[in-house]
């Protein structure tokens, strides 16, 4: 399973990748929407976790990106904030599979993260990057 985690925060950003690597997961990280965009212009993600907000910026058009590239990846996004917290995030991202408090214990995020991770098999055969 491929993850591709967009956070600013570098602790935090390291927290969740180990968390991921421990059920298996293969791990990028990202701290910024273009370095997320560069990141699935060349590789295929199964799951992209990622903050809302980035550096102030948000993270939307992450979502969006993969949406095109990779249409069968899933987008688990985090935040500190209650926006979004009506859900409708989930009416405005087609691939958003997952809403979660940026204080979720990271092995929760992790489980999340493997069980859409299984529900898109071989997305790397589907989004047409090698």
């Amino acid at each position: 399973m491929n993850i591709l985690i967009v956070e600013d925060c570098s602790e935090l950003a390291k927290l969740w990748q180990r968390a991921l690597e421990r059920v298996g997961a293969v791990v990028a990280r990202s701290q910024s929407v273009t370095e997320a965009i560069y990141q699935i212009q060349s590789q295929c993600f199964d799951v992209i976790v990622t903050n809302l907000i980035c550096d102030g910026v948000p993270t939307m058009p992450v979502a969006d990106y993969a949406a095109y590239r990779s249409p069968k990846s899933q987008v688990i996004f985090v935040t500190n904030t209650s926006f979004f917290s009506d859900g409708s995030i989930f009416r405005l991202c087609a691939n958003a599979a997952g809403f979660l408090q940026r204080d979720t214990p990271p092995e929760d995020l992790a489980a999340l993260a493997q069980h859409y991770a299984a529900s898109v098999p071989n997305v790397s055969r589907l989004c047409g990057a090698q």
